[in-house]
């Protein structure tokens, strides 16, 4: 199978991509020198309002016995009303494929992100990983980030799938969610039903990779299991999807699309303020094909938190 169609064809559905093939089909993602080079600055010790560090850059921070890569950037001063963004990224993406996003975002306010175990210049996982683990990896970065600062988390893909689970368990913390692309609630048993056994060829190497992918075999070691949506709240959350990705296999693609249609709508149950819309002209990586809407999006949800 061409290496480039397959990655594009899996972007969505398991949320860990061959980064080169993608950025070929979708556009030019940063690099993560270029990343750096765009948060780059004094990294301080201090605190800000809120109890988080103020700095602006990228370096590594100890949580638990985890050294895990942050970036950082924009006004570390304003007071705690004011949410702080967390960006995090796709499955097999590290903060690098944020840096575009997160400088346009910075420029009206506090904006990071960090790579999860397994990704960028996080340490390894020690073995398999559960939504928990992740979820003490979040918590202990907002911690020495944030601090008491209500959050904002917007993901991507994997990402999104992460945030929309943590938050209900987080209220007094999470003040609105943007999920771009979120991997949907249940992926394993979408991709059952959309793509049969029966299927050969490249719908048979999809189904089989999707279903891998979401046992663990992916680069955090994370499963990703199928989950009923739990609400959050009535914190404003938007949730954005793609507008077409499954040309590359076309005898399954209007059931893959359907599939991914009812995995976005039944992320609306996270809060009664939830808003669904989908970006014109966009593959997987909206924050990339359209960092317009993108921006856009998380700084609405940022002003009706704060």
């Amino acid at each position: 199978m061409n290496r480039r169609v397959k990655a594009t064809a899996i972007a969505a559905l398991s949320s860990v991509v061959v980064g080169a093939a993608l950025i070929a089909c979708d556009g030019p993602v940063p690099t993560a020198e270029k990343a750096e080079s765009r948060t780059a600055g004094k990294v301080t010790g201090e605190k800000i309002l809120g109890g988080g560090d103020n700095f602006s850059g990228t370096k590594k921070i100890r949580v638990g016995q985890h050294s895990v890569n942050v970036s950082c950037s924009g006004n570390a001063t304003e007071g705690k009303d004011k949410p702080l963004v967390m960006l995090m990224a796709g499955g097999g993406d590290g903060l690098d494929t944020m840096a575009g996003l997160q400088k346009a975002l910075s420029e009206k306010g506090r904006v990071c992100s960090y790579d999860r175990l397994g990704e960028g210049k996080s340490d390894q996982p020690k073995g398999t990983q559960t939504i928990d683990d992740s979820a003490k990896i979040l918590t202990g970065v907002l911690d020495r980030l944030a601090g008491d600062r209500s959050v904002v988390l917007a993901g991507h893909s994997l990402g999104g799938y992460i945030a929309a689970r943590y938050a209900p368990d987080h209220p007094d913390r999470i003040k609105g969610l943007v999920l771009m692309d979120a991997t949907i609630p249940a992926l394993t048993a979408g991709i059952s039903k959309a793509i049969p056994e029966s299927a050969t060829g490249m719908a048979a190497e999809l189904r089989d990779q999707t279903m891998a992918v979401n046992e663990g075999q992916n680069p955090e070691k994370f499963i990703i299991a199928d989950t009923k949506v739990r609400s959050a709240g009535k914190i404003p959350v938007q949730i954005i999807k793609h507008e077409s990705q499954y040309a590359e296999v076309p005898e399954y693609g209007p059931a893959l699309e359907e599939m991914w249609s009812k995995g976005q709508q039944q992320w609306r149950a996270l809060s009664s303020r939830s808003k669904l819309s989908t970006a014109p002209g966009t593959g997987h990586y909206i924050h990339v094909d359209r960092p317009d809407i993108a921006v856009k999006a998380i700084q609405r949800v940022t002003a009706q938190a704060a």
